[in-house]
């Protein structure tokens, strides 16, 4: 009985601990005419997941945002409700990583992963909804999640890519009130 004891009171080795990936650097801004969102996900990339980007694996980052109105004697009033992807694929021929930000019609290139991962990784300016669906005076919350969405293999390689289990990263739910 004593060896079960010591045993489940060690610590899973380091590799086991996945990084808790967290949404950082939140600002919520306006232009002349929409409101604005800028945040970044930090932690996001362990290193199985770069392995396999760096093996030609195509992965994708899904943002969630929403945009509350706050009432106090009735139910919150949801105002905009936005889904966006961020795709990287890394090509060992070129030597050169692809990171596709759909929001904005761009596909760039970088020869790092460390510049790679940090454009797959931001918001940068998402305009969330037009200033006239907001109210002077009224409070109002934004909401942000992240997660790296499962990857679909052929069937074959399912058994090549055990580690793909471990890919369920996703962020907690990160949320900034403001009054307009």
């Amino acid at each position: 009985m004593v060896p079960i004891f010591l045993a489940l009171r060690c610590p899973p080795p380091a590799h086991a601990q996945a990084p808790k990936a967290s949404i950082e650097d939140i600002i919520v801004t306006s232009s002349r005419d929409h409101l604005l969102l800028y945040f970044s996900v930090k932690d996001c990339f362990s290193e199985e997941i770069k392995k396999a980007i760096e093996n030609g694996i195509k992965t994708t980052f899904t943002f969630y945002i929403n945009l509350f109105e706050l009432r106090d004697f009735w139910w919150n009033r949801q105002i905009a409700s936005i889904t966006l992807t961020h795709h990287i694929q890394y090509d060992n021929l070129k030597k050169v990583y692809t990171v596709e930000l759909p929001e904005r019609n761009k596909s760039l290139a970088f020869k790092d992963m460390e510049s790679a991962g940090k454009a797959m990784s931001e918001i940068v300016g998402i305009e969330v909804t037009g200033l006239d669906n907001l109210q002077k005076g009224r409070r109002y919350q934004v909401r942000m999640m992240a997660e790296l969405d499962r990857i679909t293999l052929p069937f074959y390689l399912h058994y090549v890519f055990f580690f793909v289990s471990l890919w369920d990263y996703e962020t907690e739910w990160y949320s900034i009130d403001f009054r307009y």
